[in-house]
């Protein structure tokens, strides 16, 4: 397979995990007869600097063409002025706009060795298998702003379209999993909320019968997610919400180094980020985790290039490593830890053994 990649490093650590990601995929592509071919571009306060703006628009044109977009992470206290009128974030949020990719999806499972990281209990976290999709265009993010002397508004709006694909996103997704679907919201409150109810309570009774489909309050679902998580499988809410759980949720996951990300529109075009952000303070040192940058490439592999048994080969590798004792400083709890170069060298001497070990067994 021949597949073109942009990359987008951003700031902070985000061109050092980066770095590791096209180092483990450009692995996989030697080990399994692929050619990935991988176009830099700048994003967030980089681009700002360089370019005058969050994203450029040939930035965008590439990215549109590209067959996936891995990206780094956006931001730093140079550009963190929130009165200034151009911050990098935009060009997060016109990325994702301009790409149509309205569905992110945030796997948590969390590893046995980064249990005693979590601040969560450890018997309340093993088991814990959870995907969460954060609609990813619509709302309070891109609504009408307004700002005067004495007041501020931000608009959220939503339609029905909207709502229903994301919705359809997440019950097909739990049709490979376990079957269940937690949409949550805000009705009791919220005008949006209500339609939103509404529309993922028809989806999942008129096109996904076998689903079980469960709502919850946001408010209430922020407890339950910590007290009781091995009882979710695939959890669906809007933009703002969305963003606040997903945060919530990596706690589990004991580092945001682990975690992954996925943004998806309705082509196999995606975006691909870990959820860390761009860590200026151990930015340049050399002991940034990799790892969640490395399951975005998983993720790039199996979501948009259809390659999910290279996919499961990162994967593996990772928590292998993790079990071995590779881990960076994050994950280390004072003990000698790995920088990002080294636990990348491994990954890659894991993924060569692998197939080494997979051609050995065609043999036999």
């Amino acid at each position: 397979m021949r597949a073109e990649i942009v990359v987008l490093a951003g700031d902070g650590i985000g061109p050092e995990v980066t770095q590791s990601a096209v180092t483990v995929l450009r692995a996989i592509a030697e080990s399994h007869a692929h050619q990935f071919v991988f176009h830099e571009h700048l994003i967030g306060g980089a681009a700002i600097d360089a370019e005058g703006a969050p994203l450029s628009e040939t930035t965008l044109a590439a990215c549109q063409r590209a067959d996936a977009v891995l990206l780094g992470a956006v931001g730093g206290p140079k550009w963190s002025d929130p009165r200034a009128k151009v911050r990098p974030e935009q060009g997060l949020l016109a990325l994702r706009k301009g790409m149509g990719l309205y569905a992110n999806l945030r796997p948590v499972v969390p590893h046995p060795v980064a249990l005693g990281a979590s601040p969560i209990k450890s018997h309340l976290l093993a088991g814990v298998d959870m995907i969460v999709v954060r609609e990813l265009t619509g709302g309070i993010y891109f609504g009408d702003k307004t700002r005067t002397a004495d007041a501020a508004s931000d608009l959220c709006t939503y339609t029905v379209t909207e709502i229903e694909r994301v919705i359809r996103r997440a019950c097909k997704l739990a049709q490979k999993r376990r079957g269940h679907v937690v949409s949550v919201d805000k009705a009791n409150v919220l005008e949006t909320s209500r339609l939103w109810r509404e529309v993922a309570s028809r989806i999942a009774a008129e096109e996904f019968p076998e689903i079980k489909l469960e709502h919850q309050l946001v408010d209430s679902m922020a407890m339950h997610l910590i007290s009781k998580p091995r009882e979710y499988d695939v959890i669906v809410t809007e933009n703002m919400f969305g963003d606040i759980l997903t945060d919530e949720a990596a706690m589990l996951a004991g580092s945001l180094g682990l975690l992954p990300s996925a943004s998806l529109g309705e082509g196999t075009v995606g975006l691909y980020e870990p959820i860390h952000g761009s860590a200026p303070d151990i930015a340049g040192r050399g002991i940034a985790n990799p790892y969640a940058a490395m399951l975005s490439a998983a993720m790039l592999l199996r979501h948009s290039l259809r390659l999910e048994n290279e996919a499961r080969v990162i994967e593996r590798a990772v928590s292998d490593a993790l079990y071995a004792g590779e881990l960076p400083a994050d994950l280390s709890d004072g003990k000698p830890a790995l920088g990002t170069r080294d636990i990348t060298a491994n990954i890659v001497e894991r993924i060569a053994n692998c197939c080494c070990s997979q051609v050995a067994e065609l043999r036999d």
